[in-house]
């Protein structure tokens, strides 16, 4: 791809192709995630489940991309990308025929795991290919673009479900995936690059031990996260003990290994480093739009389900629509000022959230919300470009992993902790039943916490262009 994209003549379309398939297979995994939670409901009735047992649907399809979406990456890089690109693909696209005539919710959820490992497979090695063949001067715009189409899946998930539950039963969530999934197979199978052959001396053993190690500290973190619906219990502290022993465990593994998973001097790197941290904490706090927006609009605001669901659309379509040009913008202005320009207007748009709703109504909650979702787009196409750039081939589907990772523990913080800060702020569990000024105070208080996140990541972008600079000098 990166040498077809000088030629002038007849290989132009089988660069654009090649980024379709890229495209699709970032598309799928976000679409697989947002689309499953508005058939909970339809899966607890048909399968005479309660919530939590049905919850397990998503949860475990997000677990399956948490915990193995860095060792994929890493299998990658000792197997080839291009075959295990395909493999992901496949694997998804079967795991979906699978889910679809699943008889019993185990197996369904079975399936999801599966799919879950596709997907990670998938959204690793999107990243991985365009940081190897599409050449420094367009990284940017394909990081865009694949921003974009992951902020497409998330937004298409909840009214593309409610069609297709209403038309053809819980069945077609999973079914729609297979027409896509079949031709992002053909399309990467035709006009990716082969894998470039390594000599059998120069392969590196695949570290089982720290794959292990890494997937239980991760799988623990998540479930600490996200079970108990809002309460932070015994469970969820053992569990987080458990991830933190894990991870000691890990990283006393992957100094000793002989071929690890992750080399830790890599985050001896201003670049990575920088760009990992950054990225949990912006996810953590567009999280909280997602997880706190619905209850403020229908509380405080007092919209009705079908307006509460347009406003919060709103969010990745603007995503959607920003990704491409954001991404041509950093390839012009440069990752680490765009990533400013990104983080500054983040922060902005965060300090507005609480106030311009209480004297705009929802014009001002919408001003906000597209500030901060079209900052993040700017800031993540400058971040990943930044992180993906000037990788050597041996590490870029460890360190895509790695920025996958970074994102989708931002989410599941996200989705827990400033859930509770919210819940703090409004004084009461019973989110549903409270008042517009409780809901208004938890508002507020999300989003100073919030602003406060993303002032840290603003440090963090600054002293990590300082480092750079003293390691130039």
């Amino acid at each position: 791809m990166g040498k077809a994209q000088g030629d002038d003549g007849a290989r132009t379309p089988s660069v654009r192709w090649g980024l379709a398939s890229l495209s699709l297979s970032m598309l799928l995994p976000s679409l697989g995630t947002s689309i499953a939670n508005v058939g909970l409901p339809t899966l607890a009735q048909a399968f005479t489940a309660s919530f939590p047992q049905v919850q397990w649907v998503v949860l475990a399809y997000l677990l399956a991309i948490t915990t193995l979406i860095v060792s994929v990456g890493r299998l990658a890089d000792l197997a080839g990308q291009k075959r295990l690109l395909l493999a992901g693909i496949f694997l998804f696209t079967i795991a979906s025929v699978l889910c679809a005539i699943a008889p019993r919710l185990w197996l369904l959820i079975a399936a999801r795991a599966a799919q879950g490992l596709g997907a990670a497979i998938m959204m690793a090695l999107s990243m991985a290919f365009v940081g190897e063949k599409v050449p420094k001067e367009k990284t940017g715009s394909a990081m865009g673009l694949l921003g974009t189409m992951s902020a497409m899946g998330t937004a298409l998930g909840p009214s593309l479900g409610g069609v297709l539950i209403a038309e053809h039963g819980w069945p077609a969530l999973f079914l729609i995936n297979v027409p896509p999934g079949i031709l992002a197979l053909v399309l990467a199978y035709r006009y990716l690059p082969s894998d470039r052959q390594v000599l059998t001396t120069e392969r590196a053993r695949f570290d089982t031990l720290g794959t292990l190690l890494l997937a239980l500290t991760l799988a623990s973190y998540a479930l600490a996260m996200t079970m108990g619906r809002g309460s932070f219990g015994p469970l969820n502290m053992a569990l987080l003990l458990a991830a933190v022993f894990g991870g000691g465990l890990f990283v006393r593994a992957e100094k000793r290994a002989t071929s690890p998973l992750i080399r830790l001097p890599i985050f001896s790197n201003p670049v990575l480093s920088a760009g990992f941290a950054m990225s949990t904490l912006v996810t953590t706090v567009v999280m909280a739009t997602l997880v706190v927006g619905p209850f403020y609009l229908s509380g405080a605001l007092a919209l009705d389900a079908a307006r509460v669901g347009l406003v919060m659309a709103s969010g990745p379509m603007v995503a959607a629509l920003t990704g491409v040009p954001a991404g041509r913008i950093v390839d012009r202005f440069g990752t680490h000022r765009m990533s400013l320009i990104g983080l500054s207007a983040m922060a902005a748009g965060c300090s507005a959230l609480p106030l311009l709703p209480t004297r705009f109504g929802v014009v001002g909650y919408l001003a906000a919300v597209v500030l901060i979702t079209a900052a993040y787009a700017l800031f993540q196409a400058a971040n990943n470009t930044a992180v993906m750039t000037n990788i050597g081939p041996d590490q870029r589907g460890v360190i895509s992993g790695i920025l996958n990772l970074s994102r989708n523990l931002g989410l599941i913080t996200g989705a827990s902790v400033m859930g509770t800060v919210f819940t703090r702020g409004a004084m009461t569990t019973h989110l549903t039943a409270a008042r517009p000024e409780a809901l208004a105070a938890g508002m507020r208080l999300t989003f100073v916490v919030a602003a406060v996140l993303i002032f840290v990541a603003l440090a963090i972008a600054s002293v990590g262009q300082a480092r750079r600079r003293q390691r130039a000098q």
